[in-house]
């Protein structure tokens, strides 16, 4: 898959003389919904003869837009939407710097810049998607702005149990540590990217070592709490028990920021400054604080068991 960064007004165009059937949006989680669009474009592209490719951009608009708690969280971070989209078989993916100079291009301006200078012959994206300053452009009016360069598909509201899915309702689902639920909205496990960092080794002392994932900046988490995950490291897989939260049994929880940490189970080796996948496959209890080191162990004893039950039932 070829990817391209584009920056206006800088650098907007590729040197390809390649035609594209594009899906176009931010594509944050890549969840079914944005897999059926994503999915119509390359079967376009298969139709007409040409190439497939996904345009979406970065930063997300509310870190433009927003303020403070107003910037809202990744679910899928750039190297594993580039690694999902690869996987779909696209050919060609665009990455547009989203700044305040893009968001005071008028619709027909993006059009023209974005769209036809890419040699785009059909555009698909959902049913909301808008463009253009002040997200004034419609796929209606990207119909109308095309010239008859290019053809459009619109993706109507794709739904789960009659309800819109959504990368902000899968935010809400992970906001409640409901990572079951947002399993099936994605498509597949929620996943965490990040590097194991040195921590307290304290679960090694509690006979649980731990290998601390320190998750790729920006990224969203699942609530505090207990959950039964596969953990990969050098493209191998093991199921484990995560506990991700400020661990109240030994800190103020006020003065602690959230930490990922996983009992690998039947592994024994070096996994500090590697690279590794944490999949949420389900959640076993809220974060709590014991009263005693021996009551943490019993608990932590039940855990272990109660998360080799889920992912048994998830194989």
């Amino acid at each position: 898959m070829d990817i391209h960064k584009l920056h206006y007004p800088g650098k907007v165009t590729i040197e390809s003389d390649s035609h594209y059937s594009l899906a176009i949006g931010f594509f944050d989680g890549l969840h079914i919904g944005h897999q059926t669009v994503i999915k119509e474009a390359k079967r376009k592209a298969e139709e007409l003869g040409i190439r497939s490719a996904v345009m979406t951009f970065d930063p997300h608009p509310s870190h433009l837009f927003g303020d403070g708690e107003d910037k809202v969280g990744y679910i899928t971070q750039y190297p594993e939407k580039i690694r999902l989209l690869r996987s779909m078989g696209i050919d060609a993916l665009f990455i547009v710097t989203f700044d305040w100079a893009l968001a005071s291009l008028s619709p027909k301006q993006f059009v023209d810049i974005f769209l036809k200078e890419l040699h785009v012959l059909h555009v698909t994206a959902g049913f909301d998607y808008t463009f253009g300053s002040k997200g004034a452009g419609t796929m209606e009016q990207m119909d109308a702005l095309s010239d008859g360069e290019f053809g459009t598909t619109v993706i109507k509201k794709v739904t789960d149990n009659e309800e819109k899915i959504s990368s902000t309702r899968i935010r809400q689902l992970l906001s409640r540590g409901d990572v079951g639920e947002t399993t099936s909205l994605l498509g597949r496990p929620f996943r965490t990217v990040g590097v194991v960092v040195d921590g307290e080794k304290r679960g090694r002392l509690l006979g649980f070592p731990t290998a601390n994932v320190l998750p790729e900046s920006g990224t969203v988490l699942p609530a505090n709490g207990v959950y039964a995950v596969r953990f990969t490291v050098d493209e191998k897989t093991y199921e484990g028990v995560c506990n991700v939260g400020v661990k109240p049994t030994f800190h103020d929880p006020s003065d602690m920021q959230a930490v990922v940490e996983v009992h690998v189970l039947n592994f024994a080796g070096d996994l500090y400054g590697k690279e590794a996948f944490v999949d949420w496959i389900g959640h076993i209890r809220d974060e709590q604080k014991f009263g005693s080191i021996d009551l943490l162990v019993e608990q932590i004893e039940k855990d272990k068991i109660s998360a080799e039950e889920i992912l048994a039932t998830h194989r």
